[in-house]
Order: C-alpha cells, then structure tokens, then sequence
C-alpha cells in the first residue's frame, strides 16, 4: 500500500528530506532486522503554460509564484528531481483555471497554496482507488 503526502513549497521538501536522511541515518545504525524506508506517492501542484497566467491572476497569493511559466516550471523540476531521488514518486496534479475557482467555493477555500496542496491530495487519493 503507498502512502500519500501532499507536497507544497520548498519548505516542505526541504523538511522532508531532511527527515528521510536522519532516517536513513538511524537506520546505519540500527540492527538490519529493521524494515527499510518505504516510498510514499507525492501529489504535486502542476500547471500548464498556456494556464499559467491565468491562475496567476486567480490565485489569491499570486505573488509567491515566479511571474514566469517557464521560471515556475525550473523550480518545479528541481523540487520533482529532489523527491524522485529521495525514493518516493511524483503524481502531477494539474490545476485548471476554470475548476479551481469552484472547487475552492464549494469548500469555502480561499484561492492559495494551501488549497492547491488539498485538492492534488484530493486527486491523488481519488486517482489511486481507480488504479
């Protein structure tokens, strides 16, 4: 069974491979009967260039995004790299200018990361019961 974790902003990716090295830390230490780290699914904000500028004037903290696609999209690749060589996998979780919007509504969400995070977790968990 893979466990699912939301990941958004750098902070977070940071703290968790932190975690994931002490981890691995401990367990050179530990007697080999310990079961290894297992991989965990990593739901990802994603979005689409011809998108990108259009969220940006949706989203309520805009302003915490590169005001580029392609400037958004490096940072986004290094983030993806970091988690895929930490052991766990990346689902790309697309954010649509039209849906967001009322998704965000419907469960009285202002339009920001932290919404952004719950609905990948959201499609993420709905995407693995369908697989």
């Amino acid at each position: 069974m893979v466990k699912k974790k939301a990941l958004a902003g750098s902070g977070k990716t940071v703290a968790r491979l932190k975690e994931r090295q002490a981890v691995k830390e401990e367990s050179a230490q530990e007697p080999v009967d310990q079961p290894a780290y297992e991989p965990t699914l990593q739901a990802m904000v994603w979005y689409k260039e011809e998108h990108y500028e259009q969220l940006l004037a949706i989203f309520d903290d805009a302003e915490l995004l590169p005001p580029t696609y392609q400037a958004w999209l490096v940072r986004a690749e290094e983030k993806k790299a970091e988690v895929e060589a930490a052991g766990d996998q990346v689902m790309k979780v697309f954010i649509d200018p039209e849906t967001f919007p009322e998704w965000c509504g419907q469960k009285g969400l202002p339009k920001d990361a932290e919404a952004r995070t719950q609905l990948a977790l959201e499609v993420a968990q709905a995407r693995s019961f369908s697989l």
